[in-house]
This record gives C-alpha cells, structure tokens and sequence, in this order.
C-alpha cells in the first residue's frame, strides 16, 4: 500500500518558524514620502545658506540623515533634486489659499507661523538667488511665475501685476526681518498682533486702497 503523505499544518502568526507579516504598503509610501520631505527640507536649508555649487549629496544626505545614494533613487542626481527645491509652487499653494478679500491677513499669518512652527520661511529662499549663479536666474523665473504672476491673476484692475509685486514684497519684508534680522520687539508678538498690524498693509497692496480702507479706494492725497 502507498503511504499517504499527510501536508504539514499551515503556520499561524506567532508560531515559531512562521514567516513575519508583511507590511501594509501604505506604511512603505508613508515612509517614502517622509524620507523625500526630509531630503527636500535639507536641500531647502542649505540652497538658503551655501551656492548652489557648492552644496554635494553628502551634505544633503547627512542633515536629512539619509544616505547619498537614497536620494540618487528618489531624485536621480543633484540637477533633479534642485530642480524641485527651486520651485515655489507646493509654498504658493500654501500662500494664496484664502479668498482674495482676507488674503492679506492670511499672507502675515501664513509667513509667521511658517517662522515659528518650521523655522524657515520658503519663500525666503529668493533672497538667496545672488549666490545661485544660473541656477538664481531659474530662482528668479520660478518665483516670478510660480509667486507674483499668479497672485496677480486673482487680482482686478490695470495694475494688478505691480500690485501683486508689491504685495509679495511686503510679506518678505515681514519674513527678513522675523527670520533673518530676528527683531526682538516683533518676534515677541503673538502671531495674530502681527497679522492685526501687519494685514491691512499687505491688504492695501491686494485692493488698491489705504490701510485700513474699503477695496478699490484710492490713496489720500497728499498733505
């Protein structure tokens, strides 16, 4: 008579020998995209602080507390890697999300909180573009078409393209002064005294009217 081989009992999880679950996939994404915010954010600080050429992968990788070849497999090479660190449209998004009517507040508070809850403010990173050579030149067209042409489309009038320049303007100023020069007396405020002081100038730039002024108005005259 043949034997009869009998299969082995299925191992449960747990058991001695039985395999490790496998991870969900979503956690693997979730990491993944962790770890190219964290390479994006050491790219970032050190764009504001070196030349663009004399910033390696190494260095990124070690404040990113990646390895090199890490962000090889994310990014490519460093050309790729910068090319997403120098444009602003993810620090737009964030920017001009309210109704054009509250935007200047919303401007201030975006600005400041960035300072006091990341300490870094993106937009900041055009102050550098001096030290970028070429790449200052893709700085400078990126901020303009990601930035200030597109805060300009949501504004009504002639000259709603120098109005958005000079919005944007003021919310840097604000951002230098609270991040670079780190003024005392302001970084002492609480975040919505900035934006109750602050806001309506911004505001004025958005509508065309004074501080303070209903939209559209125009400017006292002078004396």
């Amino acid at each position: 008579m043949s034997a009869v081989s009998t299969p082995p009992p299925t191992a449960r999880e747990g058991d001695p020998g039985a395999p490790a679950p496998a991870s969900p996939p979503a956690a693997g994404r979730r990491d993944a995209e962790a770890t190219k915010a964290a390479i994006l954010r050491a790219a970032r600080h050190l764009l504001a602080r070196h030349a663009h050429a004399d910033i390696t992968l190494k260095a990124v990788a070690e404040r990113a507390g990646v390895s090199p070849p890490l962000i090889l497999k994310y990014f490519g090479n460093k050309d790729a890697l910068f090319a997403r660190v120098m444009s602003f449209d993810t620090d737009a998004d964030a920017l001009l999300d309210a109704p054009v009517a509250e935007l200047g507040r919303h401007m201030v508070r975006h600005v400041v909180s960035s300072q006091r809850e990341r300490g870094a403010d993106p937009l900041l990173r055009i102050a550098f573009a001096p030290l970028h050579g070429e790449q200052g030149d893709i700085l400078r067209a990126n901020f303009r078409t990601q930035v200030t042409e597109r805060l300009a489309t949501r504004l009504d009038g002639a000259d709603a393209a120098v109005r958005a320049e000079l919005a944007v303007a003021a919310v840097l100023g604000l951002g230098v002064m609270y991040g670079l020069a780190r003024g005392d007396a302001l970084r002492a405020l609480p975040t919505e005294s900035i934006v109750d002081r602050y806001g309506p100038t911004v505001q004025a730039h958005l509508t065309g009217g004074p501080p303070g002024g209903p939209a559209g108005a125009a400017p006292p005259p002078p004396g």
